[in-house]
């Protein structure tokens, strides 16, 4: 049988849009693990991930991944090089900033403990939210916030507060020392050049969802006329 080798890179010289595809693969891998599969070929890799197969050689080419010719990459080996090259091997403390029904369904996710991520605080404004508890967490007020990121040692700041907080909000999480956002509001914030920030627009994802499916019936329509 024939290794396939390749010299690790370091996570700095990994390209942006590896990085998401590599998110992707270790969620398919953790499945195929759960289903007790221990190899997968780059082909079944790549269209469980949504990829052609030749895109997944080149990103795990990053990684110094190896496999064998005609049996594939083992599961659970492949699995600890993504791990690794993503930071999920070490348990990463999470702040929950913003615990209205939105806040409070992501503190509900069990998938983030499952890949790596431990909410550590929830953080809020409002009276009626300060001092109950959600997911065995007591949500702090929000006025705490840079006792609470020193405390709980925080890693990631997730911020699902609304759009006219999401600033404010923003600015003083970067001056307690944290590096990492993720935005769920609907606003685009600014932030040094030190500081990894990502945002999820679930309004903008469902317009681009609305937009597919505009083509389609414009499809259908043609396709119609035509027969």
């Amino acid at each position: 049988m024939t290794v396939e080798r390749s010299v690790a890179a370091d996570s700095r010289t990994v390209p942006e849009a590896t990085v998401a595809r590599l998110a992707t693969y270790l969620r398919v891998l953790g499945a195929l693990s759960d289903r007790s599969i221990t190899t997968v070929s780059s082909e079944e890799l790549a269209a469980a991930a949504g990829v052609n197969s030749a895109k997944l050689r080149k990103d795990l080419s990053y990684l110094g991944s190896y496999g064998i010719r005609g049996v594939g990459y083992d599961v659970r080996t492949l699995t600890d090089e993504i791990a690794r090259i993503l930071g999920v091997t070490v348990r990463r403390a999470v702040a929950l900033i913003g615990v209205g029904n939105l806040g409070q369904a992501l503190a509900g996710y069990d998938g983030f403990a499952s890949r790596g991520f431990r909410i550590a605080a929830l953080l809020d404004a409002s009276p009626t939210l300060i001092g109950s508890t959600v997911r065995e967490l007591v949500v702090r007020d929000i006025a705490e916030l840079e006792q609470v990121v020193t405390e709980q040692e925080i890693a990631i700041a997730v911020l699902a507060v609304p759009a006219s907080a999401a600033q404010d909000v923003c600015d003083r999480v970067v001056a307690a020392g944290v590096t990492s956002i993720l935005n769920f509001a609907p606003v685009v914030l600014a932030v040094p050049a030190h500081v990894d920030l990502r945002k999820v627009d679930l309004a903008a994802e469902l317009q681009i969802l609305s937009f597919h499916e505009n083509r389609k019936s414009a499809a259908a329509l043609i396709a119609g006329g035509m027969a």
